[in-house]
C-alpha cells in the first residue's frame, strides 16, 4: 500500500443538527461525547452545541428552512476501543444499532461503529488505523 497523507482537522466548519425531540439528542450527544473526550460547549433551551457539531429544534433562531432529513456524521476515535465504547454508550443513551463496531472496506486499518440517533441521523466513529499526527488537537481562541 502506498503511503497517503490526508488532512484532518478545520475541513468542516461546523454541522447544525434541526432535532425533534431536545432533551433525547442531549442525552444521547452527552452520553457519546463523554466517550469520545469532547466537552459540551454550550446550551440554551433549544440548542447545545460542541465543537463543530450544533444541534436545535426547529423552533430555534438557529434553524433555518425546512428539515430535511436524515444526516450522517462521522467522529473521530482515538483507538479502537473508544469506537468500541462509543457504540455501548450510544446505544445505552438510546441511539439504535446501524453497524457494529468492527473493519470496513473503505481502506485497510478502516475500523467503525454505526447508530442512528433519536431523530434517525446515521452517526458513526470511527479510527483510521495508526498514523502520525502533527498535532493530537488544535485550540482556536477568539
Amino acid at each position: 500500500m502506498e503511503t497517503m497523507e490526508i488532512y484532518r482537522g478545520r475541513l468542516i466548519d461546523h454541522i447544525q443538527l434541526v432535532v425533534r425531540d431536545l432533551p433525547a439528542s442531549r442525552k444521547f450527544y452527552t452520553a457519546v461525547f463523554e466517550v469520545l473526550g469532547i466537552p459540551l460547549a454550550g446550551s440554551g433551551d433549544d440548542y447545545f452545541w460542541a465543537d463543530e457539531l450544533f444541534v436545535s429544534t426547529a423552533d430555534s433562531e438557529a434553524a433555518q428552512g425546512q428539515l430535511t432529513g436524515r444526516h450522517h456524521l462521522a467522529f473521530q476515535a482515538r483507538d479502537r476501543a473508544m469506537v468500541d465504547a462509543f457504540y455501548h454508550a450510544a446505544l445505552a443513551a438510546g441511539g439504535k444499532d446501524n453497524g457494529a463496531p468492527g473493519e470496513r472496506p473503505y481502506h485497510p486499518g478502516y475500523y467503525g461503529a454505526f447508530v442512528i440517533d433519536p431523530d434517525g441521523n446515521n452517526i458513526e466513529a470511527v479510527y483510521h488505523g495508526e498514523a502520525t499526527f502533527s498535532a493530537r488537537e488544535i485550540k482556536i481562541t477568539f
